[in-house]
């Protein structure tokens, strides 16, 4: 298995959290049901979930169900092919080039969409484009720390005057979290307040 680059920046991006690498951890001595990761963590089901949800979208687990249960297991071929990316100094160096092409897609996706105030002029259609888009907006917000509504509201009509879709479409692709109601707002890399450990 070759690992592409937009592989290799999901996987770091799952790898990013403490809890996730626990999660692979546990996973890595047995395949585990999502109360039985949750109970070893301490941490909600909700929470367990969601980072499962994360490791599974980089291909780091996979679930099998079991009865009425998902049992999620490390997924060896993706580690392995990790593993020797991680161990290719050649390879490695490749990723610089990468980076490079990324960081030169973002420019110009920004370019297109934002005016001179760094407001944004249209919603790009291309999932990769608003991706881009919604990464730029996403950096408003601090790590660590979660917003009202009407935080969200205002950090965000600095961006455009339709804060109601641009809120959703920080939720709905991932990038934020939102408790039920909606009352409360985070980004999606962190816990939120009642339930870090």
């Amino acid at each position: 298995m070759t690992l592409t680059p937009e592989q290799i920046l999901d996987l770091c991006k799952a790898l990013s959290d403490g809890n996730r690498l626990r999660i692979l951890g546990l996973l890595a001595q047995q395949p585990l049901a999502v109360e039985k990761i949750a109970e070893a963590l301490q941490v909600g089901v909700s929470t367990t979930s969601h980072h499962l949800s994360r490791l599974s979208k980089a291909g780091l687990v996979h679930a099998a169900a079991q009865g009425h249960y998902s049992i999620y297991s490390v997924r060896q071929e993706t580690l392995t092919a990790l593993g020797a990316l991680l161990s290719d100094p050649a390879r490695l160096a490749g990723l610089s080039e990468v980076q490079a092409a990324g960081d030169k897609f973002a420019s110009k996706v920004l370019q297109v969409f934002l005016d001179e105030e760094g407001r944004i002029k249209a919603f790009p259609m291309q999932h990769k484009k608003m991706m881009v888009l919604l990464n730029h907006v996403l950096q408003v917000f601090e790590s660590g720390q979660s917003y009202t509504e009407k935080e969200v509201n205002d950090l965000l009509l600095r961006f455009h005057d339709d804060t109601a879709t641009l809120r959703r479409n920080l939720v709905e692709h991932g990038l934020m979290h939102r408790e039920g109601g909606g009352g409360r707002y985070w980004r999606a890399s962190d816990l939120p307040a009642d339930e870090e450990a």
